[in-house]
């Protein structure tokens, strides 16, 4: 009650605050890949947004922290991907079906942000706070993983034999996800990672042993 106070009495609603923070966010991450982020100040990132420099702090505690929202934008579709994952189709199909939808539906912003993120998810590899980031949203992923696996198995979510399937399988999209990321963005046109679906899915399949990735059909 107190944090829907606090909302109330600033005048920003919850939607609002996300908005501007993705937009901060945005524009932190087209800098921080155009010059770095050691070249890359709050005052730049205030101009490049519209705002003053005061507001960026009011909504992230560091420059870094700025790269946070357009990175978990990264995994979202990843994210949806898993919660909406139908008990009777094989994850190949799941993936391949998702994919295509959202080449059919992404607009010109949901691909720019897409495209962003992969830039951070890279970045992260010189810039250890840009890593964090990383790390942070696939923190969620994993905690994502373990619902999909717990219902799937039909198992309680903090077994012992599903968080460790959520680990694996969450560090094995973490390890895709960036060896994709980093084709396209040094020039891999999309059409030559036409099996990327699959490596998905087969990664998934290795890191639990099989137990994941199958149909249900009982």
């Amino acid at each position: 009650m107190a944090g829907v106070a606090s909302t109330k009495r600033s005048g920003m609603s919850e939607h609002r605050r996300h908005r501007l923070r993705l937009e901060i966010s945005r524009e932190a991450a087209r800098l921080f890949w155009a010059q770095g982020v050691d070249a890359t100040s709050g005052d730049q990132i205030a101009e490049a947004v519209g705002l003053s420099t005061r507001t960026i702090w009011r909504h992230f505690r560091s420059k870094e922290s700025c790269a946070e929202p357009i990175v978990m934008r990264g995994v979202e579709w990843e994210m949806a991907m898993l919660r909406s994952w139908p008990r009777d189709l094989s994850l190949e199909d799941h993936l391949s079906a998702e994919q295509m939808r959202f080449g059919r539906e992404a607009g010109e912003i949901d691909q720019a942000d897409q495209v962003l993120a992969m830039k951070m998810i890279l970045l992260g590899d010189r810039e250890p706070a840009i890593r964090t980031a990383w790390l942070m949203a696939c923190d969620q992923m994993e905690r994502e993983m373990a619902a999909v696996i717990a219902v799937r198995l039909e198992l309680p979510a903090d077994e012992l034999q599903v968080r460790l399937y959520a680990a694996a399988a969450s560090a094995a999209l973490r390890v895709i996800s960036e060896d994709i990321g980093a084709a396209l963005l040094e020039g891999a046109a999309p059409r030559g990672l036409a099996d990327a679906t699959e490596r998905l899915a087969g990664a998934i399949r290795n890191a639990t042993g099989g137990a994941l990735g199958d149909p249900i059909t009982a």
